[in-house]
C-alpha cells in the first residue's frame, strides 16, 4: 500500500508500506478521502509547531474517511463496503484523565500523525488503515469528502460544548481557515444571534460571509475595524480564537464585554497575553483542544442537514499529488479545505 510520509519542512514522500491487518475489534479499511490539516501543514512546512518537531519520519493525516474492507474477530455493526468516518482520538480508557470523564486529555492518547510523544502516533494517510470499530462511525448518506471533514468539525463542536450556553450571543471569529470557517457554523447551529469574522485573505472571508457569517473584516487592509467594538467596554460574549497570533487574540479581546469567553483554539505556540484587560474585565480564558464525543455528534449533524460544510471543500487531487494538496492548503488566497482522494 502507498502512505503519505513525512520526513522534515517540505520533505513529502510516497512510500509503500506493508498493511496491517484487523485484530479482535478491528476494522481493515480502504482509505477514501483524507483533508490535509493546520497541523499537517505545520509538519509541511516547518517541520513541526511550537515545541513539537520531527524526529522520525511519520505518516501524516487524521482527517479521513474509509471503506469497510474486513472485519476483525468480535465486530459487529458493520459491513463491508460500508463507508465510515474514522476518528483519529485514541485515548486509553484507563488513565486518570480517561476515568474523568476527559479522554481528550488522555495521558496515552494514540491520535494519529502526532509528533507530540516519540516514537512518533502515525498517520492515516495510507490505502490500508487498520482502525479499531470503536473509532468508525457510519457515515452513510454523506460523500466520502463530507465525512472526512467530521474530524475538523468536532474539534470546533467541542471549542462550543467549552462556551458554554450560545443561544442569542454576539460571536468574534479571529481567523478564518477550516476551523475558523467552521466555528461559524457550530456556533450558529448552537443558537448564536451575531458572527463577525476577521482575517486577512479575502478568499476565506468570502467564503465566510457565504456561509452565514453576518460581518466579515480583513484587518489587512482595515485593521482599525474593530475598535468600535471595543467601545463601552466591548460588544461581543464569545471570542473565538483561531490564528494562535498574539495581536488577534489582544484585538479580539478588547472587543469582548465584561464576562465574556475567549476559546482559545489557534495553535501557534506561546503568546504573550493581555492579562490585565482579561482580569478588569473578568473574562474567562479557555483552552480548547481536540474532542472525543464530538465526533459521532458531528457525523449525524451533517447527516441530518443541520451543518452543510461543502462549500468548504474547495480542492481535491488524486493520491499521487498529495503533495499538491499542501501547497493548495498553504495557499488562503484560493484555497480552504484541500482533500486527497485515496480512492472512490
Amino acid at each position: 500500500m502507498r502512505a503519505i510520509v513525512i520526513y522534515a519542512a517540505h520533505d513529502l514522500r510516497i512510500e509503500q508500506h506493508e498493511p496491517d491487518h484487523p485484530g479482535p475489534g478491528q476494522l481493515r479499511l480502504r482509505l477514501a478521502t483524507g483533508g490535509v490539516c493546520g497541523s499537517d501543514l505545520h509538519y509541511y512546512n516547518h517541520g513541526g509547531f511550537g515545541a513539537v518537531r520531527l524526529r522520525e519520519p511519520m505518516i501524516l493525516g487524521h482527517e479521513v474517511s474509509a471503506f469497510v474492507d474486513d472485519i476483525g474477530p468480535g465486530v459487529t455493526g458493520f459491513t463491508k463496503g460500508q463507508l465510515v468516518a474514522v476518528s483519529p482520538s485514541r485515548p486509553c480508557g484507563s488513565c486518570a484523565f480517561c476515568l474523568e470523564g476527559l479522554p481528550n486529555q488522555c495521558l496515552n492518547m494514540r491520535f494519529y500523525g502526532s509528533a507530540m510523544p516519540f516514537p512518533h502516533i502515525q498517520g492515516a494517510f495510507r490505502e490500508v488503515l487498520v482502525a479499531d470499530a470503536s473509532q468508525c462511525v457510519d457515515a452513510a448518506g454523506l460523500t466520502p469528502a463530507e465525512a472526512a471533514m467530521a474530524e475538523p468539525l468536532a474539534v470546533t463542536l467541542h471549542a462550543t460544548t467549552r462556551a458554554g450556553g450560545m443561544l442569542g450571543k454576539r460571536v468574534l471569529v479571529t481567523g478564518c481557515g477550516p476551523i475558523g470557517a467552521l466555528c461559524i457554523l457550530a456556533a450558529r447551529r448552537a443558537g448564536a444571534a451575531e458572527i463577525v469574522v476577521t482575517d486577512l485573505s479575502d478568499f476565506t472571508l468570502a467564503l465566510a460571509a457565504k456561509i452565514g457569517a453576518d460581518r466579515v473584516i480583513n484587518t489587512g487592509q482595515t485593521p482599525e475595524a474593530l475598535l468600535p467594538y471595543a467601545a463601552d467596554k466591548g460588544y461581543f460574549d464569545v471570542l473565538y480564537e483561531c490564528t494562535g497570533v498574539a495581536a488577534a487574540l489582544a484585538s479580539g479581546i478588547a472587543a469582548l464585554r465584561p464576562r465574556g469567553v475567549i476559546l482559545q483554539l489557534g495553535l501557534g505556540g506561546d503568546m504573550s497575553v493581555p492579562m490585565m484587560a482579561i482580569t478588569a474585565k473578568e473574562l474567562d480564558l479557555r483552552g480548547s483542544f481536540r474532542f472525543h464525543p464530538e465526533f459521532a455528534t458531528g457525523v449525524a449533524l451533517m447527516q441530518k442537514g443541520l451543518i452543510d460544510v461543502k462549500p468548504l471543500i474547495t480542492h481535491t487531487v488524486g493520491l499521487e499529488n498529495a503533495e499538491e494538496a499542501f501547497k493548495l492548503a498553504s495557499d488562503r488566497s484560493r484555497a480552504m479545505k484541500a482533500q486527497i482522494a485515496f480512492s472512490h
